[in-house]
């Protein structure tokens, strides 16, 4: 591709081959680009370097980072929904996203435009086609994430760790507040075999000064944390009850903890919202793919880690009670399938594999080969593709989970569209 203008089609094609560049963890390349690409306000950030503070741009706009391994997106979705209704120009960046890249990119709850994505691509591309190391696409997407709010004068930006946390290329802010989601195994491959280990790439989100919120975690996790924050100087504070005043959108025991964290985090900060606003926000959270019933009796959740599915199970029989679903499934080659497996085999009435779009996942032979030696005992099948099993007649209720990237798939083929293909 030529170093002129392109169109949105072209440049997206672009933004997903530069994932075959893979996941490089540390911070040099996201500081790098974000400097080359004019973020404003660098300055010094602790321990971590130079970094974009926490007041960025003339604006003086509030970040606040959010990490954690499961509930972390829905508490990122909570703290915009409650800043939304207090009138607070608001940005969102998540990952992975379900359909289109555009979704990772949110202001006052709409995704990026098709123009405004184009001219930032574009820009991207001129600055960086013969960089040696060339950037990851996360880095890129991060960059411009937080060029865009810049833009926009936001006064809040949300802002979800990708991966850990420490080398994750979000940690070159200083935010207002930091807060921890819960912790468990997952991506063991690049941040440690224990929830110890995990921990403390977590903690790498940290900074002097920086109140972290927390939600419950295991001795070990907060332990972690707790030695942290001494190191560093910073308050810990973690949070002890549930939201208790006003509906929640989002279905599940869980998400009234991801409340309080969400809540805790705005003090935190000090974001000054009132109680009437952060009820309206709770009330009316959208966060799609997380236990969402897209159809009646299709419910959709991105559980991929036996944590996450431990929950979803829990969320089910609150919802459904003794029902049993056909659960469709699928599972990428770096997770713990297994695990998720048999976390979901109180609820399982049958098992139906599909194929994802990824280079990751696993061939529906695979998973039933795991099924037939971990679940004997529950009926397993074979599905061509999404839409022969969400068209396929079912007397019970179809559960989609396993992976974000058959939710992604589901969802897109439910609006008649398709989900574009990506491997992050």
């Amino acid at each position: 591709m030529s170093g002129g203008l392109v169109s949105l089609e072209e440049a997206v094609e672009w933004l997903y081959k530069t994932q075959f560049f893979g996941v490089k963890l540390g911070l040099d390349g996201a500081r790098r680009l974000a400097a080359a690409f004019g973020l404003s306000s660098m300055s010094g950030g602790g321990d971590a370097g130079d970094s974009i503070s926490g007041r960025f741009g003339s604006f003086g706009g509030k970040i606040i980072h959010v990490a954690g391994t499961n509930g972390k997106g829905s508490t990122c979705a909570m703290l915009a929904a409650m800043c939304r209704q207090a009138g607070l120009r608001t940005g969102l960046y998540t990952s992975p996203h379900l359909v289109s890249v555009r979704e990772r990119f949110q202001y006052n709850g709409d995704w990026i435009s098709d123009s405004e994505l184009l001219e930032s691509l574009n820009r991207m591309r001129r600055l960086v086609g013969d960089w040696e190391p060339h950037p990851t696409f996360f880095e890129i997407v991060t960059v411009l994430a937080l060029e865009w709010f810049e833009k926009k004068g936001t006064d809040v930006v949300i802002l979800e760790t990708g991966l850990g946390g420490r080398l994750d290329a979000t940690n070159i802010v200083t935010p207002a507040a930091c807060a921890i989601s819960a912790v468990g195994l997952d991506h063991q491959q690049y941040l440690g075999q224990t929830l110890a280990a995990i921990a403390r790439e977590k903690a790498g989100v940290f900074k002097p000064g920086v109140p972290v919120v927390s939600a419950p975690q295991v001795p070990e996790v907060i332990d972690v944390f707790e030695r942290r924050a001494a190191e560093l100087g910073c308050s810990l504070t973690t949070v002890t009850a549930p939201w208790d005043s006003g509906p929640i959108s989002l279905k599940g025991a869980v998400q009234r903890w991801n409340a309080a964290l969400a809540n805790a985090t705005l003090d935190a900060a000090e974001i000054q919202i009132d109680r009437a606003a952060r009820e309206r926000g709770l009330a009316r959270v959208e966060w799609p793919g997380r236990f969402q019933e897209v159809l009646p009796g299709l419910v959709l959740d991105g559980a991929h880690n036996p944590a996450a599915a431990a929950v979803l199970v829990e969320t089910w029989m609150e919802t459904f009670g003794g029902v049993r679903p056909t659960v469709v499934f699928s599972s990428m080659q770096d997770k713990d399938t297994v695990g998720v497996l048999c976390a979901l085999r109180p609820i399982v009435e049958e098992l139906v594999f599909v194929p994802v779009l990824n280079p990751r996942a696993l061939s529906g032979a695979a998973l039933s080969a795991l099924a037939r030696e971990h679940l004997p005992e529950v009926p397993c099948r074979v599905s061509g593709s999404v839409a022969e099993v969400l068209a396929a007649h079912s007397s019970g209720p179809k559960l989609v989970t396993g992976s974000l990237f058959l939710v992604g798939e589901v969802l897109a083929v439910i609006k008649g569209g398709k989900a574009e293909a990506t491997a992050q």
